[in-house]
This record gives structure tokens, sequence and C-alpha cells, in this order.
């Protein structure tokens, strides 16, 4: 939205809150700038909501987020209602209505179609990343099986001496674990890659000098960029060269490349395993006494630990605190944690100090959340077969078989493969995730919210690649001057996550729109700040139409990235404006985007009346 919602920034005045002379960077994103875009999530590892005790706050007028009345049952509201009624079950209709096989276009993408089990269907085959993942999964869950079974039956052993594994810090650890954890993640490491393990291992033990060795050869201040150079050069290196074949270094070691495991294309995974890198040597070089000068979300604190993480500790407090000396002295744990087995593939993201925290003692998670986790899943797993089943949209994507289709079945079009981009990311990200709960290890959540539950440009960013975002705020936002170097730093960061996701002028091209989407809602933040305006009736209003653009903005951003690129960006823009039924058309989505946006911002009211503080 371009205006503050109630919901995400009205704050109660208190003595001091706010200064006069805060800097316009402050005003719009906080004193911690874009480290604000932290969320307040529900932490299994703790029992309760983060949020709870300044949602109970703001009930009570004592601090916190301040909930308003309820609207859902006014007139207002249930015209919204009425809405989403009608058009929500239109929006699946119309994509369904040109998934047929006699539709005109049907030729043009068959052969991205395969045999489907649901009803008779054809199944659209044609995602990539998904196919791999889907073809996999049952692997996957056998082998998560296993791992969870045997890190059992290790706890029940003879105790294995420590010493050769990890100093006392691991006193609190369930017996045997790190000794398993680091066995498994090798045989794990060479049945994936094969013989380009070794070349995993090879950047890990050059990082691994570089946060011990480079404090004693550099000005303290180049540390962080020589260990950014080196993870960047690498990941550059590996990617140019498409994993650095064997040939490269001679016809000797040709062979070598015949052996590469079960995923030949390492370089695509490490992507993750560099940010891993980069997390271990950055953790280090500030426990020796390194600083960002900032103590926030991305801070560090400068405390060592000393004892078994306990379920009261958040996940902030446990990336914040530094490791034992000896715990980042040790390769076995470094590298347990660049392979560790649920996580390595596809991640959530965790930083070293989390990791070392939770490798001390397994956070305490119930078997009815692991239960309701699973069944959570599940659900989305099979709602993904459906659509794959029912709504063909990113064969016709591919295809780029969208010639003929109307102005709604077209936008149906990319609405549906954003929804399917979501999907396709949540389901293998919960299942990581789930497998590391199982092992006692709580990521963070990488998606909080829908894809189609968004009207902030900031919220969606906020829920969206939730350990990703952790990540970027700690280990470059902050660094490279946070809130008093707003704006450089907020390009750097997009600029690192489109190439980071793929070297190519699409991505480039998402991440520079995706920083000019962002200053408009910047802009009317400062310009109409919540505080001020907050209790006038037209502000609710205001922040509506404001969603509105928001959403119409995201939307391009992704679709532009994610879904159907710059041509059919193009292409879907023309359509849009070049009659007065365009017009018209999108006069017409921008009405029906505002009760949604309107439901979403009550939404949110509601999870505050309800203790739950998301900030997204």
């Amino acid at each position: 939205m371009l205006l503050p919602s109630h919901a995400e920034h009205t704050r109660p005045h208190g003595a001091g809150q706010e200064r006069a002379e805060r800097s316009m960077t402050a005003s719009l994103l906080g004193d911690r700038g874009l480290a604000s875009l932290t969320v307040d999530e529900h932490e299994i590892s703790r029992g309760a909501n983060t949020g709870a005790g300044a949602g109970a706050g703001a009930r009570a007028g004592t601090g916190g987020p301040r909930a308003r009345p309820s609207r859902w049952g006014t007139t207002e509201f249930k015209v919204y209602f009425f809405a989403a009624v009608v058009l929500i079950p239109y929006m699946v209709w119309v994509p369904i209505s040109i998934s047929q096989e006699n539709h005109p276009n049907f030729p043009q993408y068959r052969h991205l179609l395969r045999e489907g089990w649901l009803l008779g269907r054809l199944r659209d085959n044609s995602d990539h990343q998904y196919r791999t993942f889907r073809s996999f999964v049952s692997t996957l869950v056998g082998v998560a099986a296993l791992y969870t079974l045997l890190s059992r039956l290790a706890a029940l052993a003879p105790r294995l001496s420590l010493a050769l594994f990890l100093p006392s810090a691991t006193a609190h650890a369930p017996r045997n674990r790190l000794p398993f954890l680091t066995t498994f993640s090798a045989i794990f490491l060479l049945a994936l890659h094969g013989t380009n393990a070794l070349k995993i291992l090879a950047f890990a033990g050059v990082n691994y000098a570089l946060a011990h060795r480079c404090g004693d050869m550099l000005d303290a201040r180049l540390v962080v960029p020589a260990v950014w150079a080196f993870n960047v050069g690498a990941l550059f290196l590996a990617h140019w060269t498409e994993g650095l074949p064997w040939r490269l270094f001679g016809a000797s070691f040709a062979w070598l490349d015949d052996h590469t495991g079960l995923l030949p294309r390492w370089f695509i995974n490490y992507n993750i395993s560099m940010l891993r890198l980069v997390s271990f040597a950055l953790d280090c070089h500030w426990a020796q006494g390194g600083s960002i000068g900032s103590s926030g979300a991305g801070g560090h604190q400068g405390v060592s630990a000393d004892g078994p993480v306990t379920p009261s500790q958040s996940h902030r407090s446990r990336t914040t605190q530094s490791a034992s000396r000896e715990e980042y002295s040790s390769f076995l744990l470094y590298m347990t944690y660049v392979a560790y087995p649920p996580l390595f593939i596809a991640g959530p993201i965790m930083t070293f100090n989390d990791f070392a925290a939770q490798l001390r003692q397994p956070l305490p998670i119930s078997r009815a959340t692991l239960a309701s986790y699973a069944l959570r899943w599940l659900f989305c797993f099979l709602t993904m077969e459906f659509v794959l089943h029912f709504i063909w949209v990113n064969a016709i994507k591919d295809a780029k078989a969208w010639a003929g289709l109307s102005l709604m079945e077209l936008s149906m079009v990319g609405f549906w493969n954003l929804i399917v981009v979501w999907l396709k990311l949540l389901i293998p990200w919960r299942f990581f995730r789930l497998w590391a709960m199982l092992d006692g290890v709580d990521a963070p959540e990488n998606m909080i919210r829908c894809m189609a539950n968004n009207y902030s440009t900031l919220g969606f960013w906020r829920s969206w690649h939730r350990s990703y975002n952790l990540w970027i705020v700690r280990y470059i936002y902050v660094p490279v001057g946070g809130a008093a170097n707003a704006v450089p730093a907020t390009l750097l960061v997009f600029t690192f996550v489109a190439l980071w996701h793929d070297l190519s002028l699409k991505l480039l091209a998402w991440g520079w729109l995706v920083t000019l989407f962002i200053v408009p809602e910047l802009t009317a933040r400062w310009l109409v700040p919540a505080k001020k305006y907050g209790d006038e009736p037209w502000y609710r209003i205001a922040c509506g139409a404001g969603g509105v653009f928001n959403v119409l903005l995201m939307m391009s951003a992704n679709l532009v990235g994610f879904a159907i690129g710059l041509d059919g960006m193009k292409y879907m823009v023309q359509q849009l404006t070049g009659t007065a039924g365009g017009w018209s058309f999108l006069a017409s989505c921008c009405a029906a985007l505002y009760c949604g946006v309107q439901l979403m911002m009550e939404y949110r009211e509601e999870e505050l009346r309800r203790g739950i503080v998301r900030k997204c």
C-alpha cells in the first residue's frame, strides 16, 4: 500500500518515542531502516506467539500496535464479502476454462503436458524446478525418514568420544549428535554431488581460512570486503564455467566428470551454500572483535555462548549471540553446518550462530506441532497437484500460447503463474523445514502469507523467502550502513538478490523494478504518516487505494522476474492500454482489488485483536 495501514503502523504515543530531528530515512523505515523488515512470527520452539505480548498490550492500550474495533459486520464489509464470494470462484473458473483440450491454443503447449492421475486430466509438467522436486519427493521422504531413525538410534548408542569432533560446548547436546551429523552429512554430500563435493569442500576450506586468518593479515575494515569478494567470485566462477568441470584441470582429471552423483549440476545448489559460507565467516569475524556498527536485527552483540539454548530464546537472540571460540574453530562443525542434510538442498537459511546454538541442544518441538505442520504441507502439496491438473497456465506461458485470449483470460494466466511460483517454492521449503523440525532444529519459516494476501511492497518482502530476508538484513544491509545509507543500500540489496538468483537481464530488471516500486510507498509513508493521520476517516480509504496501486506494481515486477518475462509483460500492457475496453477492464480490476485490499487490512486488524503481530 502507498499509505501505512492501521494494522502495520499505528502506535500509541509515548514519551520520547519520536524525536523531532529524526531523519527522513528513519521516518520511512524506522530507526533500524531495512532491518525493520524482520517479522514477528510464531516460533514453534517457544510454544507461544512472539507477538502475543505486544498484542495483549495493544488491546489493553499499554504498548505495541493498537487494534481498531472490528468492521466485519458492517454494511461496507458485507459488500466486500459479496464481491469476494462472486469473484474468487470466477478467477478459478477462467483459467480452468482455457485449460481444455478443445481450446484453439491447446496444440501449442500439448508437448508440455503429461498423463495425470486426477480425474483423467493431463498434468502441467513444464516447470523444471518443481518437476525435479516432484520426481524426487518419494525418495526425499524415504531419506528424511531414514535420517530421523538413525539420528534417534545414534542418541541411544554408547557415547563416542567428543574430543575428535567438538569441544565442550556440546556437553548439553544429545549423545553422539555431532559424530552422526558429520558422518551422514559427508555421505549425503557425496551421494548428491559425487566428485564435485570436493569443489564445495575446497571453497569452504578457503572461506574457513579467510575467517580465521584474514584478520591477522588485513585491516579489520577490509575483512568483510575480502570475505565477500572471495565468495561472490567463487559463485560467479562456478556458474560461468557451469560447475568447473574436472576436464578444465587437465585431461588426466576428465574421468572424474563421470562420477558426479545424483545432482551433477552442483553449482545450482551452491547458491544456498554460499550464503552459509558468508554467514560463518562474518559471524566468526564479528565474534573476534569485528563490528558492523549496530546491535539491531543484524548486529553483533558481543555475547558468547556458554550454555545450552533455551526454549525462551528467540531466533533473533540465537542469531546475534556469538558461538564459543571452540565452535568457530571446529572445522567439522563448520562443514556440518554447510552440508546439514535437511537444509542443504534449498534451505531455509540459518545463520551459523543459530545453527550452533541449536546443535548444542535441539529445541523442544511437540509431536502435535510436527503432525500439524506435516498435514499443512500435505494440503499444500495436494493443492499444487490440483493446480497442475486443472490450470495449465505455466505451460501456456512457456509456449507463449496467449494469442486470442481475452483480457480477463490473459490477466488470469499472469495471476495464476504467480500462484504457481509461490506454491512451487513453498512446498520444498516447508518439506525441508519439516525435516529439520523432526531433527529438533527450528529454521525460519520462509513463507508466512499467501502470495495473494499482500498489498504492501515492504510487507511482501517481509513475508516472502523470509529466511533470505533475515540473512540479507544481517550480512548486507546493516554492514553497508543500514538506515544511514538507505537508498544505495536498498539498490545494492535487490541487485544482489537478482544476480544471486540468476545471472540474467530478466532478473536484473526485476531487481531494479522492485527497488523503484518501493519508492512510492516510502514516500507516502513520509508525507502522510499514520501517527498523524491514522484516525482520520479518509485514511483507511486512501490506504486501500494505495494498496491497489502497490498490488499492480508488485504483480508487474514479479511477472517480469518469475513468470511471463519482459516480452509477455509488454504484450499484456499493450492489450490493457491499447483500447477503451482495456482501460475499462483495468478499472474493474482496480475496483475488485480495492475490495480485496480492504479485506486484507481488516484481517491484519483481526490478527492484532488476537495478539498476533507480523508487520506484513
